[in-house]
């Protein structure tokens, strides 16, 4: 890992009757317009959904960091995130964030262990710890073969 800080640059273009062009260095271009609750066309990755994927994304993440360090086996990890946009004193802003996540590990795995992992995985992610809103964790284990 690099020493910190860590900058991470983007890049946003748009025309007057455009969408907006997402970029940054090294990867693709990702086209991006307002979501349908404020007039845009629905069909396009939006801030807000950026937003959310951003705290799943994060999320998964860190428990993955976190999983290795501890070598705890899992097979695999859903994230769904509920990002609630709300008006507060007259401020739009993300009030909650809810995200419902489901591991799924091996036979004979130590199910009150990835609770835990699950959970420091919550309070580690930089996303949600850089974020006023209040986040809030349903989270399940389930053992498959």
């Amino acid at each position: 890992m690099q020493d910190f800080p860590h900058h991470y640059l983007t890049t946003a273009v748009t025309r007057h009757d455009s969408n907006v062009e997402l970029s940054s260095p090294g990867l693709e271009t990702l086209e991006s317009a307002g979501p349908p609750e404020f007039g845009g066309p629905g069909d396009l990755w939006s801030p807000e959904t950026l937003l959310s994927a951003a705290i799943a994304d994060c999320f998964i993440l860190s428990f993955r960091a976190i999983a290795r360090a501890s070598k705890f086996e899992w097979v695999s990890l859903r994230c769904d995130v509920d990002a609630v946009l709300d008006k507060v004193e007259k401020v739009t802003q993300f009030t909650e964030i809810h995200e419902t996540v489901v591991l799924e590990v091996p036979p004979k795995s130590d199910e009150a262990k990835a609770m835990r992992l699950l959970e420091r995985a919550e309070r580690i992610c930089l996303i949600t710890n850089s974020m006023t809103a209040a986040t809030h964790l349903d989270a399940a284990v389930k053992v498959v073969d």
